[in-house]
């Protein structure tokens, strides 16, 4: 577990942002998580591409990225901090703007526990508290059932199909739009 002050907390999670530190741990999850993961998410699981993926998170302004970590040592066998998952606010715009996209994923040992929404939860009134965004949206693929119960259960709104969105795993992939603002929470 990194040091790293939480920058909100809820009853089983807390969020804090990715540090380099943190390497071991999340590609030891992510290599565990495969088969979950899979075909939808690719999260790095090796110390350079954690490094390079980290990196741009910690960095770069129009980015954002959130471990959701456990508290109070919830799960058997794991210390306080352990985590869960990571949401990430990507293509952040601040001016009339003020949106950023999500990306998101849990791990193996934390799903079906509530973890990922308590952890949604607490990114999107930081969202919309200290980054100062109006808006953010989640692109999924439709049969990513998982993935469109996460935001429905947070509030979000379906907006629409984009046909040919994203190029994931070798081709381009439709995505539907999700989107919550500040008035909706």
């Amino acid at each position: 577990m990194s040091d790293t002050t939480y920058l909100a907390e809820g009853p089983r999670t807390a969020i804090r942002p990715f540090t380099h530190a943190d390497a071991d741990e999340f590609t030891a999850r992510a290599r565990e998580s495969r088969e979950l993961h899979r075909p939808w998410l690719y999260p790095p699981v090796g110390p350079d591409a954690y490094a390079a993926y980290a990196g741009v998170l910690i960095e770069d302004p129009t980015k954002a990225g959130f471990l959701v970590c456990e508290r109070h040592g919830e799960a058997e066998g794991r210390t306080d901090g352990a985590i869960a998952g990571f949401i990430n606010i990507n293509n952040i715009v601040i001016g009339g703007f003020r949106c950023g996209a999500l990306g998101y994923g849990a791990f193996a040992h934390a799903t079906r526990r509530g973890l990922m929404s308590e952890g949604l939860g607490l990114v999107i009134g930081h969202a919309f508290g200290p980054l100062g965004l109006h808006r953010l949206e989640a692109n999924i693929q439709p049969d990513n059932t998982g993935s469109i119960a996460l935001v429905r259960r947070a509030g979000f709104r379906l907006e629409g199909l984009s046909p040919d969105f994203l190029f994931i795993d070798g081709a381009w992939r439709d995505h539907e739009r999700w989107a919550i603002t500040a008035e909706m929470r």
